[in-house]
């Protein structure tokens, strides 16, 4: 394989780790490469040239047809619980680390390539990727950090020119993957089950180095590692929930140490407020589903814990010391996420002064928004001009089966608020600032693949990203963006994609 001249500055510390971290391993050269989309604004925040991306060259290193002056490819190892059963070695199968790039910041961000060929650790697979997915991952990861959730990120979408064998041939793609980083709680459990020590320690410390840096000097950094963690993941999940967000596959190989939403597969935006909605294909006992999150997460975390226990066990001074620390830092993770969640809620409702009662009103909202179908974005966001004036309320009620239900919701609501301080209209702008108005709703996703796949149309694609780049910001002229679909639009399941 050609390397090209381009220099990405890249600083390659995972591959400095021992052996058995890791594959060496270049991406698998495409047939005909052919670009799609590069983000400009990312480019820059890495240090990288958008229009060299785009040139003949770039495209080749973003297909993974050519290695980058500087980069040392390689695949990830890690194990995980897949809906609840382990798998003690899973790893990137379709995936290849170029390198880290130094981003504006001054912070590390990993840069790889998602479908750019078989891996050690394909298990039998192609290790490539369907268009349809790195579309989706492209749109559903920009969106939600425009949102303001911490999630990886999309550098360039690049079709092939082959096709790959799923249900059916299909397009294929590759995806260039932005993240602070790539290791997940199945990272600690691949050591942990080969009952490697040395190596869980080696890990340890990297990902306290990488991400926990504050933790280093601490009389128990592992203990503190396990907390930062824990916290991370508690705000996390709960920014999700206030979005009416549904991850679908929270494995343990899917849960990332960093706190970023990581592997964009089955995720769904909700319309109509359901807790118990689940859209994976795969997710047949809703191990997933929406109201489900939190449990997961802290099942997940569990793991980690359990992983880290040799090294809690070495701080603490005994094996039941070691036990007894990780079970305290699991039980901080119900009162973190709560009150993560409630404070969210109390600002997509105006309530700005924490008083008694707050979160029993937001938690009725919930009740009689599932009960009415009520569209989630929607409705919180018609509530903004419902706090700036009461005649408000004729739009958000539009949206509930039976009007009257909110009535009643809406009359203690305007009470509270009237217990606020500052203007009305100073409060429905701060709540325009947390409730949106353009998500990537399902039938849009799936229209823009559908275009892409079956017309190599992606102007549907470029006006979805455009849309969802400024979530919070009235645009009247994109109100279709905003609309619910209609019953034949709706899209009933999601799909991983691998």
């Amino acid at each position: 394989m050609e390397t090209q001249q381009t220099t990405f500055d890249f600083e390659n510390t995972y591959v400095k780790l021992p052996a058995r971290f890791h594959a060496r391993v270049n991406p698998t050269p495409v047939a005909a490469p052919r670009l799609i989309k590069v983000n400009e604004e990312l480019a820059r925040f890495l240090g990288l040239d958008p229009a060299a991306l785009s040139t003949e060259e770039g495209v080749q290193v973003l297909a993974g047809n050519r290695i980058a002056a500087g980069s040392e490819p390689l695949a990830l190892a890690y194990a995980g619980h897949q809906f609840g059963h382990f798998v003690p070695q899973l790893g990137d199968g379709r995936a290849n680390l170029l390198g880290e790039l130094r981003g504006e910041d001054g912070h590390l961000y990993d840069v790889q390539l998602k479908g750019s060929g078989p891996t050690p650790f394909s298990r039998r697979g192609d290790g490539r990727a369907a268009l349809g997915p790195v579309l989706r991952e492209y749109i559903l990861s920009e969106a939600m950090h425009a949102l303001g959730v911490p999630t990886t990120r999309a550098l360039a979408a690049v079709e092939t020119g082959e096709r790959v064998v799923r249900e059916r041939y299909l397009p294929g793609g590759v995806f260039t993957r932005v993240a602070a980083s790539h290791l997940r709680v199945g990272t600690f459990q691949y050591f942990a089950a080969l009952e490697d020590k040395e190596g869980l320690r080696t890990l340890a410390n990297y990902a306290i180095a990488q991400h926990y840096p504050e933790v280093a000097k601490e009389a128990k950094p592992y203990r503190a590692l396990l907390d930062g963690v824990i916290g991370r993941q508690a705000r996390l999940i709960a920014q999700w929930m206030s979005l009416g967000f549904i991850h679908g596959v929270m494995n343990t190989d899917n849960s990332s140490i960093s706190g970023e939403t990581i592997d964009y597969g089955p995720c769904a935006f909700m319309e109509a407020f359901d807790p118990n909605q689940v859209f994976s294909s795969i997710d047949a006992r809703g191990r997933y589903a929406y109201n489900n999150q939190p449990h997961a997460a802290h099942w997940n975390l569990t793991r980690l814990a359990e992983a880290l226990l040799p090294l809690l066990t070495e701080e603490e001074g005994s094996e039941e010391a070691g036990v007894l620390a990780a079970q305290e830092a699991l039980a901080v993770f119900a009162t973190e996420f709560e009150a993560a969640r409630d404070a969210g809620l109390q600002s997509k409702l105006g309530l700005f002064t924490e008083q008694e009662g707050d979160a029993a009103l937001a938690q009725d909202l919930l009740d009689r928004m599932a009960a009415n179908n009520a569209d989630f974005t929607l409705t919180f966001r018609r509530l903004c001009e419902a706090a700036a004036s009461p005649a408000g309320d004729s739009e958000v009620r539009l949206l509930f089966a039976d009007p009257a239900s909110f009535d009643v919701w809406a009359s203690a609501w305007h009470k509270r608020l009237d217990r606020e301080s500052g203007s009305a209209a100073e409060r429905a702008a701060a709540m325009r600032r947390v409730n949106p108005i353009f998500i990537p709703r399902n039938h849009l996703v799936e229209a823009v693949i559908q275009a892409a796949m079956e017309r190599q149309d992606f102007r549907p694609f470029e006006e979805l990203l455009d849309a969802t780049s400024r979530p919070y910001e009235d645009r009247p002229e994109l109100v279709r963006f905003t609309v619910p679909a209609r019953p034949e639009e709706q899209v009933q399941q999601t799909f991983c994609g691998t």
